[in-house]
């Protein structure tokens, strides 16, 4: 067993949860693609989590993704997020804290820690005579792929 599959069952077993093969490899995706440090690829819907492990020829159905990434949110190992309307996407809960900006034409999904923003915040919520204890920011707009296409269609 490689020492990142070791690891893995580790963490399953540490989060009380029984190590099974779609609990590895779903575990082994997510960390793959945050390790890869593309943040827009980082978000992932149940679909595309299926169409990933199809494309490794993994014999896991759509309704097992659906339950494994279930229990990996209740277990604190994923965190679901709704940028889309009524499409959940998850990430791997690394226990630091971003915001994001999604676009609203491709739905491509950026990750930042800008320390104004979070400054801002904290006062704004002290003026209100709350202590900040957590907080979630998206942005939505157009990405620069997206704006360029448009100019682009706009010149034809």
């Amino acid at each position: 067993m490689k020492e990142n599959q070791q690891q893995q069952s580790a963490d399953l077993k540490t989060m009380g949860l029984k190590v099974t093969v779609p609990r590895l490899k779903i575990l082994d995706l997510f960390q793959k693609l945050s390790e890869s440090h593309e943040a827009g690829k980082r978000h992932l819907s149940a679909e595309e989590v299926y169409k990933l492990l199809l494309e490794e020829n993994s014999d896991i159905g759509l309704a097992t993704v659906y339950r494994v990434l279930t229990q990996f949110e209740n277990a604190g190992i994923l965190v679901r997020r709704h940028f889309d309307e009524g499409r959940a996407t998850y990430e791997l809960q690394e226990g630091r804290h971003h915001d994001h900006l999604v676009c609203v034409r491709c739905g491509n999904v950026e990750e930042f820690v800008d320390p104004e923003i979070e400054r801002a915040q904290r006062q704004v919520a002290a003026r209100k005579g709350y202590e900040l204890t957590d907080h979630s920011l998206v942005l939505y707009g157009i990405c620069g792929d997206c704006r360029k296409k448009e100019q682009k269609n706009d010149e034809i």
